[in-house]
């Protein structure tokens, strides 16, 4: 597998080796010790795939104050992928990085803790598959505003179906400091 930093250091791009013949293909979408050589992990406890049609935009999410480190792919469809580092001590706070990921060329990103992330569905509909660090826990279910002007991602669609937390979500700088991640 190949993996390369994005404009965030610590979030990595992925591509995982793709072995192909007339019947169709397969790869490894996770291996722990492969994995591991790049820093990535712990062991993943929970797995979840959602999806989405074309515009629909889902994030800035985090988790506060047990964050969860994830690996993200899409198994159909395309997607506009972005984290966000939300750790105030970090030389990159508020800074994103975007990568587009689609079922073709099977690429992953490796979100650590700390990262707000979010997409958005470029194709008619995408399947988004997760690998999670931590279970998830409503009470530590936390948003950043998706357009927040300060951290300014340009979303190439016009969002569709927004969430009722992705709408009310809070500009980062409304934030309180001891409700980011460390």
């Amino acid at each position: 597998m190949k993996v390369e930093a994005t404009d965030l250091s610590e979030v990595l791009l992925i591509t995982p080796n793709l072995f192909g013949d007339d019947r169709g293909w397969f790869l490894e979408t996770w291996r722990r010790e492969r994995y591991a050589e790049h820093g990535i992990g712990p062991d993943f406890v929970q797995a979840n795939a959602s999806c989405s049609s074309r515009g629909v935009l889902r994030g800035l999410h985090y988790q506060w104050p047990e964050p969860q480190g994830k690996l993200v792919w899409v198994s159909a469809g395309k997607v506009f992928d972005v984290a966000v580092d939300l750790r105030p001590a970090s030389p990159d706070f508020g800074r994103w990085t975007a990568i587009e990921l689609d079922g073709e060329q099977h690429q992953q990103l490796w979100i650590p803790e700390g990262f707000a992330h979010g997409f958005q569905v470029l194709s008619e509909q995408a399947t988004f598959n997760y690998l999670c660090t931590r279970s998830y826990r409503s009470d530590c279910d936390a948003a950043v505003a998706w357009d927040d002007p300060d951290i300014g991602i340009p979303w190439p669609l016009k969002p569709a179906g927004l969430s009722g937390k992705d709408r009310a979500a809070p500009r980062l700088a409304t934030i309180a400091l001891e409700r980011l991640p460390t």
